[in-house]
């Protein structure tokens, strides 16, 4: 009897060995793979610049050095009046992720915002990664390496690659199959308040990762539901009344924790309704979704640029064999119905990335799509249309998962076809380092806080070029990299276009004389030939920016057409750590109401 017992139980021992082994094994090795490909960044990151992305870069060390205010010197999360001086920024209408920058608020005091967001994106990519393999691993399939194999599409897929272009709310996306698993465990019975309360919870701190990425999950899941009731309308009539009271648990749980926060984001100072571009402007190629993505080992930047938004919107590009494959994992689980509404769902969620009309091998063919009749509603209109690819990108991972799942039942030569088209998917798409660039060093002016003096009295640091998206991204560099121990007039961020007569979204603040005159001359380097009018508005928004000193980045584009301009209006400069520099602490200061 004894001998018998053992013998059943002995088998059991190395299994379970092999699963914590794997247990641990599969996180070791994603953060590994994101390691390297965050390599570049990693040797210095306060020195070089993701050369794909370099504006978003710098906003997002704007926003680590955000948190770290929040935390060490109790600044407003929701709001920040240290950038864009007197209007500032509302953070909440931002993708200012706080459910990140304020967990790695020491390491920024510390450390500087620079390594919190190499960080950052690391943690993004294996915590992705490590999140799709636990959910799948415990509750999807029993063979660890089909978990394995989903984690690392889900979290190394070209779209998560090249959103670690900078893109920290998207590359983060470790919450997203917790949500997606609370929502399907709704249905059963005695869960629609336990279940609707964690749903909710995870919905809320989703909000301050990317609420993008949310509504991305929203419209998926409710793809699957409908999918998945048309399939099996009986067994969804059974599950309705519990499915929607969690839904309802969770909707007040979450309505009551974010009513604040989004009344803030809509209502607040600094808000704004819409997008600086049609919703239909940037969209999926048809051709994308077979192709490699740049940055994808079989990728060719040259190829890609004609298929791709940019090198942070590779969002489908599974490759030849990786989209044959998708369709192979589709025909192995036809017959499992959730695992068939989930292929509708992220095939829906492709076609609409497509836009309003098909776009093939960059041309627009004129086909209409169904994009086009929903391209105007509310909440829609808010985002890029492209990154709806995301959502087929992740289902094809669980798809994936699931079919490797069955290799087990499967013949020994069907078997070893889909594990050779699966290493033949996988291998051309193995991630590339993102390319970086070194960025300019700081002057003395910077590093031996050469400044202070002359932003006393609560005064700004004006750095030309100003602080905008595309032209000043050195001066955001300087500014986050600081701590925003200083303040700053304009900057890189969403907000009115020109308030309060257009509140369209934009990415510049309201246009003013100077901030125009001195785009103008960087632009295309000719010195301003200035009036005593001309200096006189100058003066006025020096004094609207509650300005201490003007400061030309040295390195700047058309630098010595800057200098021309700014001496011809303020004079000559003083040269202090390096840098040309015009005092105007003699400018009254606005008072604060």
């Amino acid at each position: 009897m004894q001998a018998a017992v053992e013998d059943e139980v002995a088998p059991a021992v190395p299994a379970e060995r092999m699963r914590n082994r794997a247990d641990l094994l599969a996180p070791l090795s994603y953060l590994v793979l994101a390691v390297l490909v965050m390599i570049r960044l990693w040797l210095d990151p306060a020195g070089r610049v993701l050369s794909s992305n370099d504006d978003d870069h710098g906003f997002f060390l704007y926003v680590f050095a955000h948190g770290e205010r929040v935390l060490f010197h109790g600044d407003n999360p929701l709001f920040d009046g240290r950038m864009n001086v007197p209007d500032g920024v509302n953070m909440m209408a931002n993708t200012t992720v706080l459910a990140i920058t304020l967990p790695l608020a020491p390491v920024t005091h510390f450390l500087g915002p620079a390594v919190s967001l190499v960080l950052a994106l690391t943690l993004g990519l294996a915590g992705t990664a490590y999140a799709w393999y636990w959910v799948l691993s415990r509750h999807l399939v029993t063979s660890r390496a089909a978990a394995w194999v989903g984690g690392l599409w889900c979290g190394f897929a070209p779209a998560l690659v090249s959103h670690a272009n900078a893109h920290v709310n998207f590359v983060s996306q470790y919450v997203t199959p917790f949500i997606v698993w609370q929502v399907l465990r709704l249905r059963e019975p005695g869960r629609a308040v336990r279940g609707g309360v964690i749903l909710g919870l995870l919905i809320t701190l989703q909000v301050f990762i990317n609420e993008e990425t949310l509504l991305f999950t929203a419209l998926t899941l409710g793809a699957f539901v409908i999918a998945y009731a048309l399939m099996r309308p009986r067994l969804a009539m059974r599950a309705a009344r519990q499915f929607l009271a969690g839904l309802g648990v969770a909707g007040v749980t979450a309505g009551v924790l974010l009513a604040y926060p989004l009344y803030f984001q809509f209502t607040g100072p600094g808000s704004y309704h819409g997008q600086p571009f049609e919703a239909g402007k940037y969209v999926t190629d048809l051709f994308a979704v077979g192709a490699f993505a740049r940055q994808s080992l079989a990728g060719n930047a040259a190829l890609t640029r004609h298929l791709s938004v940019s090198g942070t919107e590779d969002n489908t590009f599974f490759g030849p064999i990786g989209l044959l494959m998708i369709v192979v994992s589709v025909v192995v689980l036809w017959r499992n119905v959730a695992a068939r509404a989930a292929a509708i769902a992220g095939l829906v969620l492709l076609v609409v990335s497509m836009g309003p009309t098909l776009k093939v091998a960059g041309a627009d063919t004129g086909i209409p799509l169904p994009f086009g009749a929903v391209s105007h509603l509310p909440i829609i209109n808010l985002v890029s249309v492209t990154r709806f690819g995301m959502v087929a990108a992740t289902i094809a991972g669980v798809l994936l998962a699931l079919a490797t799942d069955r290799l087990s039942s499967f013949s020994v030569r069907k078997r070893r076809w889909f594990v050779a088209g699966l290493l033949l998917a996988l291998v051309p798409l193995a991630p590339k380092p993102l390319p970086t660039v070194p960025a300019s060093p700081l002057p003395a002016f910077m590093t031996q806080n050469l400044w202070r003096p002359y932003v006393a009295d609560d005064r700004t640091l004006v750095t030309v070029p100003l602080p905008e998206v595309t032209t000043g991204r050195e001066g955001m560099r300087w500014l986050a990299l600081s701590g925003l121990s200083y303040k700053s007039p304009r900057g890189y961020f969403m907000g009115p276009a020109n308030p309060p007569r257009d509140r369209t979204g934009s990415w510049n603040a309201p246009p003013r004389y100077t901030s125009d005159l001195l785009w103008r001359v960087r632009e295309f380097g000719r010195p301003a030939v200035l009036s005593a009018a001309d200096r006189e508005r100058i003066t006025a928004d020096l004094i609207f920016w509650r300005a201490g000193a003007v400061v030309l980045i040295p390195g700047s584009r058309n630098e010595e057409a800057l200098l021309a301009t700014l001496t011809s209006a303020l004079g000559t400069p003083a040269r202090v750590g390096g840098v040309d520099l015009w005092d105007v602490r003699s400018l009254p200061v606005p008072s604060a109401g």
